[in-house]
């Protein structure tokens, strides 16, 4: 091989220090760093398919979290390409559009995915390989990467409706780590358990790319299931684990179902972590509560986005106080504005906008959008938020279209226009409901077309197929006319109004 490895991207590098350490432990066994730089050169290598360098082709991957997913990133990010990571949760469409939108050279899917990715492949005549074939090539020469070429696209429902392909480029990721890395303290002989999607910022660069950075070991479970997760906490081998609030939600649920003797194993197992993070929606303070009782953690709460990666959080050594975010990480500079751009006096809310090397690139050939993200320089998150002697609140986002739902953020548009081409619907409306579980709660006011029948079940059955799970109506209100302003403009929180709360739900 004549690749010098002095000319590789700095996680590379690491990782030749961290050799024999154990790196990931998935469904496909346990695997060394020095096997993961041997696995990924060798996956650069069919993806490359004799070329020199993929000169930044995007590279649309689907594998479930686990050892080839690892891979086949790393492979990616060797080859010189993009990495664009695909969601398994996600129906064909909307797997279609992200191959399209991001105009990807190559699609590589698991075995598990091979009859849903090869048709989308070969309907547009994209090269088509295996995660299998990928890891069975011959490793061979590598490119040298520079940092500031484009290492992803992560997809984020955009206000417009669909999706936006948000850029990092290698310099942006290496920030966003090692600010995380340096906040949170991460070492060698951390350990931690990753059951969260990896096509979204928090599995992908909060868990995962921290964990290799560090050297430290990264536990994979496929799929989220309470009771597996609990029984790797009960092993008490775990340093650190991160989550969203609806996780903490579940595995609360678990433990209150569960034995007295294991129980006991649980909460030994959570006092054994030196850490534990919620993140990527509020955390109900009751969750919070229930949580410490278990587990005599206060959840560490930060606040970051697809686009920044993590700006705000509360701190490692220090008080943690529920409801708020904290304050901002290493090497980011976080302001609040007003409607033009002045900063408002402390105590007073404003907009949320973020400086610094963590923040993206671009929207994917999308010029506007990425004009009107920044400001002066300065990202605009459209997130509301407060200073209350010195700690960061959030007060909610300037767009009501956007939700928060299971740790997602879902456009409500593009949920909206969905359910617009269902044969029974005239009119819909689409509103978030605060959820003690899910955050917000997707919601749907529809007028029926004339003579129509319509039930939340017959309805989710059929947006199946063309909206990813956490996108799905959890509640359906057929009504005789939405509530419209006198312009004709769907009154939102009127809408809001016709649905309980999980509080009052039950």
């Amino acid at each position: 091989m004549t690749h010098h490895p002095a000319a590789d991207l700095p996680i590379v590098e690491r990782a030749r220090a961290h050799g024999a350490r154990t790196a990931v432990v998935a469904p496909e066994g346990a695997f060394t760093y020095a096997q993961l730089l041997d696995a990924s050169a060798r996956v650069a290598a069919a993806l490359l398919d004799g070329a020199a360098d993929l000169a930044e082709a995007r590279v649309a991957f689907l594998a479930p979290p686990g050892w080839d997913y690892v891979a086949v990133q790393w492979g990616i990010w060797r080859a010189g390409g993009i990495a664009v990571p695909l969601a398994v949760s996600h129906p064909p469409a909307e797997l279609a559009y992200v191959i399209r939108d991001a105009d990807a050279a190559v699609v590589v899917a698991h075995p598990e995915f091979v009859e849903v990715l090869r048709p989308l492949a070969d309907a547009d005549g994209r090269r088509f390989i295996t995660t299998a074939d990928a890891l069975g090539a011959e490793a061979g020469p590598l490119p040298v990467v520079d940092e500031a070429r484009r290492a992803m696209i992560v997809y984020t429902s955009g206000t417009t409706g669909r999706p936006k392909g948000a850029v990092t480029t290698h310099a942006t990721l290496r920030a966003q780590v090692t600010s995380l890395v340096r906040a949170w303290e991460w070492t060698a002989d951390d350990r931690t358990l990753l059951v969260l999607p990896l096509h979204h910022v928090h599995g992908i660069v909060n868990v995962l790319a921290c964990a290799l950075w560090a050297g430290a070991e990264c536990g994979i479970l496929p799929r989220f299931d309470a009771d597996e997760t609990w029984r790797v906490i009960e092993r008490g081998r775990l340093t650190l684990f991160m989550a969203v609030p609806t996780v903490y939600a579940r595995l609360i649920a678990a433990y209150d179902a569960a034995e007295p003797e294991r129980r006991a194993r649980m909460g030994a197992g959570c006092r054994a972590m030196r850490l534990m993070v919620s993140g990527s929606a509020a955390l109900p303070v009751r969750t919070l509560e229930r949580w410490r009782e278990i587990s005599g953690h206060v959840l560490l709460e930060r606040y970051g986005m697809t686009e920044i990666g993590m700006a705000l959080g509360n701190p490692l050594h220090g008080e943690r106080r529920p409801g708020f975010v904290g304050r901002p990480f290493p090497g980011m500079d976080v302001r609040l504005v007003d409607d033009d751009g002045a900063l408002v006096q402390p105590g007073t809310p404003g907009e949320v906008e973020v400086r610094g090397p963590n923040v993206f690139l671009e929207y994917w050939r999308r010029s506007e959008p990425t004009a009107e993200a920044f400001r002066d320089g300065w990202f605009r998150t459209g997130d509301v938020g407060v200073v209350e002697d010195g700690y960061w609140r959030l007060l909610g986002r300037r767009s009501v279209d956007i939700l928060k739902t299971g740790g997602f953020k879902v456009s409500a548009l593009e949920i909206k226009e969905v359910l617009r081409t269902h044969p029974a619907v005239a009119e819909c409306a689409v509103v978030g409901v605060p959820d003690e579980a899910w955050g917000e709660r997707v919601c749907a006011a529809v007028e029926t077309a004339p003579g129509a029948v319509l039930s939340l079940e017959a309805l989710r059955a059929w947006a199946r197929e063309h909206l990813a799970p956490y996108k799905l109506p959890r509640a359906l209100c057929i009504v005789d006319a939405l509530p419209r302003n006198a312009m004709g403009k769907v009154v939102k929180p009127e809408v809001a109004k016709l649905f309980p709360s999980s509080e009052e739900a039950q």
